[in-house]
């Protein structure tokens, strides 16, 4: 297990080294010479940790095997940025991660909650005949049609039978009780 994980940072060191694009960032820093950031081996080195370019498949690789291999298994945001903090930099590192995490099935799938549970849900009385039961519902504004911009629903509990009836969006409780006379 070791030996195939010694021989993947081999490889991504390889692929680093074979990178030569950096960012400004990273070009300032190391004409500063100030022994925080030097190259070493074809690797730049930052604050004693391997700088990797801005290289997606690279990247993607270090993010995969320090998240998804059975030796690491699967770290949650902080954790991870640790571990990859030992070793590695680049701009933007936290925000890898936690995109990493957050599209990682497995992690998604065995995530705790730690909201409380739901309660029990407690359902409606069932009505005993029709129209004991009703609701009322005004749907608006809506555009304009004969000087009506609202829809006014009435809809019996028991029979699930539906009253439409247009009107205005300013409508008065009084002018309410008087459509619900007519239209029932």
């Amino acid at each position: 297990m070791r030996e195939n994980k010694a021989k993947k940072e081999s490889r991504i060191l390889k692929e680093i080294r074979r990178i030569k694009t950096r960012e400004k960032e990273v070009i300032q820093a190391l004409e500063r010479n100030n022994g925080i950031t030097w190259e070493e081996d074809g690797l730049v080195y930052m604050k004693e940790r391997i700088y990797v370019p801005n290289n997606k498949k690279v990247k993607e690789e270090i993010l995969r095997e320090n998240h998804d291999s059975v030796d690491v298994g699967h770290l949650e945001q902080q954790r991870m940025l640790e571990l990859l903090k030992r070793n590695y930099w680049w701009l933007g590192l936290k925000e890898d991660i936690k995109k990493y995490v957050q599209c990682c099935f497995k992690c998604q799938q065995n995530k705790v909650l730690y909201q409380r549970k739901a309660g029990k849900l407690h359902p409606l009385e069932i009505p005993q005949g029709t129209w004991q039961e009703i609701s009322i519902d005004i749907i608006g504004p809506l555009p304009t049609s004969n000087g009506m911009d609202a829809i006014v629903i009435i809809v019996d509990q028991f029979t699930k039978m539906v009253h439409l009836k247009t009107t205005t969006t300013n409508i008065s409780s009084e002018e309410t009780a008087k459509i619900y006379r007519d239209v029932i």
